[in-house]
């Protein structure tokens, strides 16, 4: 039976090969620290964190997550090592809260290797605190208990490093501070935040279908709603839900028990409800429900599609967390019967041994079996489901291959989301899971155009794949231009040599730019100081809630700025406007689509360090260096290609450049 501990309270460790699961509801860093009988921290050696994630008996994830699973030994601690200290804190520099009261109240849960709950805690009464110790396993008389903590820090990391006696714990914190920033770069963005009063994981309660079956009965008062409480059980994918509440406009269900579902939108208050999801078809005896397109909640059917596609995301991360879990658990159970068979002198003579040793490779081959078995009818269901769900996205979440796009008009409204390439696990190649980013964007791009690890990219000559990394960013400011609507949207350029102009020449051609593409130290420089002067007027007119104060031939307009072969043609003051840009632009319009080779650009140094972490690195080929903000995985990308011989992007842009004629653009 679990135990569910409240602050103080400690109970008995039946094993000592664990995982710890933490639910936060936000991006949180999890670490751990190792202490002697007096709980103190001999050094920086005996502290797991994500610039160092494992050392003996000891692992955590390498960034920032909602999620997280660390995996604890306690036989293999280094000597001397009598407790283990978990600890959380909120990013900082992140954009997001600042104090654990600001979100849902992390869930801690001691598991065995089997996803077995053994003991349980919910850090409640958090305010101030930016950090926290949330729990501790301790040795008490040579057995492993498990102390419910609980103890908050105003201070962030560094107090709380400061008082387990690290030495120098500020520069110790900024250090962490700074793994987790650079992990910020390859990490998708979350789906938007869940309300504290319903994002919470309870691993005990059991698996519940949160996706609304019936319309209301009455309608609820209009309040933001959240994603209802997920089960993450081992071996099983759990029915996905809205990702988005307030931010994205998303409505969640209510409880799985049969109450009625309130559809109002946070910021349509005054409005009806939305008509109910599409109900499935009724499934044959013994079969899984068939799956239909906007099988999720949310006010339009392309809030529904975007709900939907996040729902798989998070069930194919979790499902292929939950089958590495236990095969990871199928081999240590394999090592412990080995060495517990091997030890007894009796079984090294004669067939004793062999005998031991194929029964316990047998137990490994049928415990990683079966969690095969579950995974693949997971990922049957998700295919099934993506099969489904491809061919009703709209444009904007569609491929090029789409033949949505051939009837594309330029819509009057911009839409929630845009596509920007494809994810995929290892388990399974072929099911691609849409990775689509919130519009207007809030965080510019990165086409990375070096030799990156992957395959496909050493194996590309660096002339073709820089020519393909400026036409995947042709491609994304082309989509950009489509989902707008007319003169909403402008895209800039900036090639200071001149070496793009053949993948710009649909964009030039189809007369689309805001102005040439922008050439020399002087157009460099006009085009940061156009943009620049922006930025600053639209921020002045903001704080000063004067909008009517604009000079009137400013573009309020969302733009984007394309910089091709970046740092080339750009002196410090370019460095700067642009570094400024991708700080400030954001917020009043202004993003940034950078293409160059980061390892050349590294030749800045430090100072470009927060340009490329504030900005979603993707490649032009094929490359596994993104990762899910539950658990972590390194999700292969695929970038969007254009059919061979497929004139699409030339009938799009033909289609912006007419929308803008008829509007009078």
């Amino acid at each position: 039976m679990t135990a569910e501990l409240v602050r103080g309270q400690n109970h008995t460790l039946p094993q000592t090969r664990l995982e710890i699961r933490v639910s936060a509801g936000t991006p949180v860093v999890a670490g751990a620290t190792l202490g002697d009988e007096r709980g103190t921290v001999r050094g920086v050696e005996w502290i797991a964190h994500p610039g160092s994630p494992q050392l003996p008996g000891l692992e955590v994830s390498q960034q920032a997550a909602a999620d997280h699973r660390l995996a604890v030994d306690l036989e293999a601690l280094p000597a001397g090592a009598h407790r283990v200290t978990v600890l959380l804190a909120l990013p900082v520099g992140a954009g997001g809260p600042v104090r654990f009261g600001a979100v849902p109240a992390p869930f801690v849960a001691v598991t065995g290797l089997d996803g077995t709950e053994i003991a349980t805690f919910t850090l409640t009464d958090l305010d101030a605190e930016s950090a926290v110790s949330a729990l501790e396993l301790y040795r008490r008389q040579d057995a492993w208990k498990v102390r419910a903590v609980g103890q908050g820090y105003a201070g962030g990391l560094a107090e709380m490093l400061a008082d387990q006696g690290v030495t120098d714990p500020a520069a110790l914190a900024g250090s962490i501070q700074e793994a987790v920033t650079r992990g910020l770069a390859r990490s998708v963005a979350p789906p938007p935040p869940r309300t504290p009063e319903a994002d919470r994981v309870r691993h005990a309660t059991g698996s519940a279908d949160h996706r609304p079956t019936a319309p209301p009965s009455a309608p609820e008062p209009p309040e933001p709603l959240a994603d209802p409480a997920t089960t993450t059980q081992p071996h099983t994918t759990q029915p996905h839900t809205a990702p988005g509440p307030a931010a994205a406009g998303a409505s969640a269900a209510g409880p799985s028990t049969g109450g009625p579902i309130n559809y109002a939108h946070p910021r349509r208050q005054h409005a009806a409800p939305p008509s109910p999801p599409p109900a499935a078809p009724p499934a044959q005896p013994g079969q899984p429900a068939q799956p239909v397109a906007g099988d999720a909640t949310g006010w339009s059917m392309d809030e529904r599609l975007y709900n939907q596609i996040w729902g798989m995301f998070e069930d194919l991360a979790r499902a292929v967390a939950a089958y590495r879990s236990a095969v990871d658990f199928a081999e240590s159970r394999m090592d412990q019967e080995l060495d517990r068979a091997l030890s007894d002198p009796r079984n090294r003579i004669g067939g004793a041994g062999d005998r031991s040793r194929e029964a316990a490779r047998a137990k490994r081959d049928e415990l990683a079996s079966r969690a095969r078995e579950a995974l693949d009818r997971d990922l049957a269901q998700l295919a099934a489901e993506a099969a489904v769900v491809e061919p009703a996205l709209p444009a904007a979440y569609a491929g090029w291959g789409n033949p949505v796009w051939h009837a594309h008009r330029i819509p009057m409204e911009i839409p929630m989301a845009l596509r920007i390439g494809d994810l995929h696990l290892p388990e399974r190649t072929d099911l691609r899971i849409p990775l689509l980013v919130r519009l207007p964007l809030e965080r510019g791009m990165w086409v990375d155009s070096g030799r990156t690890a992957s395959e496909a990219a050493a194996l590309m000559d660096t002339d073709r794949l820089r020519r393909l990394a400026m036409e995947t960013a042709v491609a994304h400011a082309a989509r950009l231009l489509a989902v707008y609507p007319p003169g909403e949207f402008a895209v800039h350029v900036i090639d200071p040599a001149g070496s793009a102009a053949g993948p710009l020449a649909p964009l030039v051609e189809a007369g689309v730019l805001a102005g040439p593409p922008a050439a020399g130290p002087g157009g460099v420089a006009s085009v940061l100081a156009h943009l620049t002067r922006r930025v600053d007027l639209v921020q002045m007119a903001v704080r000063a809630r004067a909008a009517d104060s604009l000079p009137p031939d400013l573009d309020t307009g969302e733009q984007l700025l394309v910089v091709n072969d970046f740092p080339h043609g750009f002196d410090d003051r370019a460095v700067t406007q642009l570094r400024y840009l991708a700080d400030e632009g954001a917020a009043v319009g202004v993003h940034l689509l950078m293409v160059a080779d980061r390892e050349e650009a590294s030749a800045y140094g430090p100072v470009l360090d927060p340009l490329w972490r504030s900005l979603l690195r993707i490649t032009p080929v094929a490359d596994s260096h993104l990762a899910d903000p539950w658990v972590g995985h390194a999700w292969t990308y695929e970038p969007l290609t254009i059919p061979p011989g497929s004139r699409v992007l030339e009938q799009v842009l033909a289609a912006v450049a007419a929308a803008r004629r008829a509007a009078g653009r």
